[in-house]
């Protein structure tokens, strides 16, 4: 069983049920962190943004760092699912990676996960940074055994290097988040998708014309 796997079941079995106090504090502080950041996000806000009160948080969490903590990992993993979803799909290497990158996006506000990495205090704490290290190791091996197994079936260049694609389709879409914010525009984040797809299709022996990002969708790593 890999490690990815096994913190996607410990984190099923030990999710706090629908409606409950502790489910609300680990959803709003989802949203908080996104919205704001981690040093943007205070206790407090979580508190109204909850409706609770502090009692509750601290019966449940020893404080916003443990908080914050069990919401990036739920973000993390309900990342993780719905990327894996696609890349697991029926077709060829280049359509699942194809559709991994043309899903709909919130491409303005960014990627909740990789917003995290723009904060020194999530950065700096070995605790808070492991989700975020995790979630982007997992998606850049999880598209490299996709680009192998389209090499092994004959439909990518053998000369392609899985790995190092596999880290640029991961550099593409939070380069373009960065883009596409700088510009308050989603259009960059559409050209680096379409410039990336067009680069895999010249590795490709089964690649239709790629088809335009979608940039209005949920979130998406």
């Amino acid at each position: 069983m890999s490690k990815s796997t096994r913190d996607s079941e410990t984190t099923a079995a030990d999710a706090p049920p629908a409606g409950s106090t502790q489910e609300r504090l680990v959803t709003s502080t989802q949203e908080l962190l996104w919205e704001r950041g981690y040093v943007g996000t205070s206790p407090k806000a979580i508190l109204e943004r909850a409706g609770v009160g502090q009692g509750s948080m601290y019966h449940h969490f020893a404080g916003k760092s443990a908080l914050a903590l069990a919401a990036i990992r739920r973000t993390a993993d309900g990342m993780r699912a719905s990327a894996d979803e696609i890349l697991s799909a029926p077709g060829t290497a280049y359509d699942r990676v194809a559709a991994y990158l043309l899903r709909e996006r919130q491409v303005l506000r960014g990627c909740p996960i990789g917003r995290m990495t723009q904060d020194r205090d999530v950065v700096q704490d070995p605790e808070l940074r492991a989700p975020l290290d995790e979630m982007f190791g997992w998606l850049r091996q999880r598209i490299a055994e996709v680009l192998t197994e389209g090499q092994r079936r004959g439909e990518l260049a053998a000369a392609l290097d899985p790995s190092a694609t596999a880290a640029s389709v991961a550099a593409v879409v939070q380069g373009g988040y960065v883009l596409a914010r700088a510009a308050e525009d989603p259009a960059p984040f559409d050209a680096a998708v379409q410039g990336l797809l067009a680069l895999l299709a010249a590795q490709s022996t089964t690649a239709p014309a790629p088809a335009p990002a979608r940039g209005n969708g949920p979130a998406a790593p």
